[in-house]
């Protein structure tokens, strides 16, 4: 089991002068990342311990 996240949550930025343009190149990424199926990360899912953060969001 992983750590619920959510990538498009909303966050207010520390810099309100600081803002993504709609072609960054960190939004390709994200697209890129999400588009990874769940069973590629089976591998990593641990029934024990502490929850870790999803290898998406690592990523």
């Amino acid at each position: 089991m992983f750590k619920h996240y959510n990538m498009n949550q909303v966050v207010l930025p520390l810099d309100l002068e600081i803002k993504l343009d709609k072609d960054d190149m960190a939004f390709v990424v994200n697209d890129l990342v999400e588009q990874i199926p769940e069973e590629a990360f089976a591998s990593f899912s641990r029934d024990t311990g502490c929850p870790a953060y999803h290898p998406k969001m690592m990523m």
